[in-house]
């Protein structure tokens, strides 16, 4: 059995297709929820120009009070598993707005992607402005207190920019091949349930193919040509994503005989167990992949 191309995913291309609709897609969504902010952090992520530049123009006046959020603390403690735009939601309004959290102190916080678990971010309201800074707690009288302990934090302890949960509902997972072929040897789904045209989350589909010894599998439509919108040649092939399946038992291959001699297939029986449209005869399994994201 062929695998397929590995799925698209923002730092991977394919070689037969590098732009796409599905990829336009993704990219949209994302920058809706997040304003021009990165979908996972990185401590070697860069800050791009835009929001280097808002943070520069609020790092030169503040934020107005208005911005902040009803309840937002005079101080916070960076707890493992924050995100950027957790802390957002805590200090402003409309979280999104990450940039200008970062600069109202851009002096301290040179890049947010480097803000690690057990720092301090302090909130200095003045003259009907507010700025955050990083540092240690100040005292009614100005006096600086130090905290009696030390902390060493690694790069990799980095906080994330926005949790993987808000943008994975967005994330496509078709498969691009260069050939329609290619699928061609995958297992095929020959029936769904019985009395289903059909099968949904939670049932039974029945699949004829070499199941490679896995239990997890990626389930596709059949491929269908992509084509470029201005001249029309074939770039390549999608499967769309259908949703995922686990190897329940097998039928025996080939091992049944008919009455009238001749061996006859049994198929292997798979639960679904998630979906993004319901599977049909016809569809295609394919392994599921080791899936590395950065948190």
């Amino acid at each position: 059995m062929q695998r397929p191309t590995q799925r698209l995913s923002s730092n991977q291309t394919t070689p037969a297709v590098r732009s796409r609709r599905g990829a336009l897609l993704l990219a949209g969504a994302i920058l809706a929820a997040t304003a021009a902010a990165p979908a996972l952090a990185d401590p070697n992520f860069p800050i791009t120009q835009q929001q280097r530049s808002t943070a520069k123009q609020v790092a030169d006046t503040g934020v107005p009070l208005s911005e902040l959020a009803p309840n937002a603390p005079d101080s916070y403690k960076v707890k493992s598993g924050d995100t950027l735009w957790a802390i957002s939601g805590i200090f402003l309004k409309r979280p999104w707005r990450w940039p200008e959290l970062w600069g109202m102190n851009l002096e301290q916080i040179r890049n947010p992607h480097l803000i690690y678990p057990g720092q301090i971010l302090y909130l200095d309201k003045s003259n009907g402005r507010a700025r955050l800074r990083l540092g240690q707690p100040v005292g009614p009288n100005g006096d600086v207190k130090l905290l009696a302990r030390t902390r060493e934090s690694a790069l990799s302890d980095a906080i994330g920019a926005v949790p993987l949960s808000l943008i994975e509902p967005f994330l496509n997972e078709a498969v691009i091949f260069s050939s329609p072929d290619e699928l061609a040897g995958a297992p095929r789904v020959v029936s769904p349930q019985e009395g289903r045209v059909m099968a949904s989350r939670g049932e039974t589909i029945y699949v004829l193919g070499d199941n490679v010894g896995k239990r997890d599998w990626r389930i596709f439509r059949e491929p269908k040509p992509l084509k470029d919108p201005g001249t029309g040649e074939i770039l390549g092939f999608e499967a769309a994503y259908v949703g995922t399946a686990e190897f329940i038992r097998s039928g025996g291959g080939n091992g049944a005989v008919s009455a009238d001699g001749k061996a006859y297939a049994i198929p292997d029986t798979y639960q679904i167990t998630s979906l993004r449209q319901e599977a049909s005869t016809g569809d295609r399994l394919a392994p599921v992949p080791q899936r590395d994201y950065l948190q």
